[in-house]
């Protein structure tokens, strides 16, 4: 059984006009089954507007399914009333695409942590520091910054932040937004092999979502290729990266920049 599974999911919704009459029907996820076993990586991929945040959404139960299942562990979330899912929602955490945006910048770094920390176990008052600087050592971060706010933190800290807290509860699938499409290339990488390195040492399942087919590559054991919320391919990294069955894959591929011979 697959540790994850979508069984023709979709998510349709009305566009509405100026005076609030329903219009034109958006398919913005269209009859899409795929599976991920645990500890895989699969690596969702398509331009912008294909989907795949939606999908993402769906899938974290943040964005309700218009049909479909979609199966953790064999069971059904989509039927799972409001108050079940926040239970689950612990085994599946997400990291977004902006890392200030999805931080509270009220709280402090021991505040976001704690919360996370504490959600799984209640752990003693004078052990709340320690747990924290423990985690922020985990994902690369001096533990002694973790009374500064979000704002103090450049780009790629407060992606190591948000990885930080995602990974907090202990769950057992990640879900990853595009989390380096927002920061310097030479950050990129640092991020991708922290999220390697974590999915090896915790066991993780990761759905990691991006727009470039290269970078997917580099981190994903399969690829799903998205197209207008629908997927047009699926296969290992390598078949999907070197031996790509569809058009629009080997689109994407041409799309990637390489340096002139």
């Amino acid at each position: 059984m697959a540790y994850l599974e979508l069984q023709h999911v979709s998510v349709h919704y009305p566009v509405r006009n100026t005076w609030g009459a329903t219009g034109e029907v958006v398919r913005a996820v269209d009859n899409v089954s795929l599976s991920v076993d645990k500890g895989q990586i699969l690596g969702l991929v398509g331009e912008s507007g294909c989907g795949k945040s939606t999908l993402s959404r769906a899938i974290m139960q943040l964005q309700p399914v218009t049909a479909g299942k979609i199966l953790l562990r064999g069971e059904n979330l989509t039927a799972l009333p409001p108050r079940e899912v926040r239970k689950r929602r612990l085994d599946f955490q997400m990291v977004f695409q902006d890392p200030y945006a999805s931080l509270n910048p009220r709280f402090s770094i021991f505040s976001t942590l704690q919360e996370a920390l504490t959600r799984r176990e209640k752990l003693p008052r004078n052990m709340h520091e320690q747990a924290v600087a423990e985690l922020m050592e985990r994902v690369g971060l001096s533990p002694e910054h973790m009374y500064k706010y979000p704002h103090e933190f450049s780009g790629g800290q407060r992606q190591r932040i948000a990885i930080a807290r995602a990974i907090a509860p202990r769950p057992a699938l990640l879900l990853a937004d595009e989390p380096v499409s927002a920061l310097d290339v030479s950050i990129q990488s640092q991020i991708l092999n922290l999220l390697t390195e974590l999915t090896r040492d915790m066991g993780l399942t990761m759905i990691f979502i991006s727009h470039d087919l290269s970078v997917v590559h580099y981190l994903a054991d399969r690829i799903a290729v998205m197209q207008r919320g629908c997927l047009v391919e699926q296969g290992s990294a390598d078949d999907v990266f070197h031996r790509p069955q569809a058009d629009y894959t080997r689109r994407l591929l041409a799309a990637i920049p390489r340096l002139n011979d």
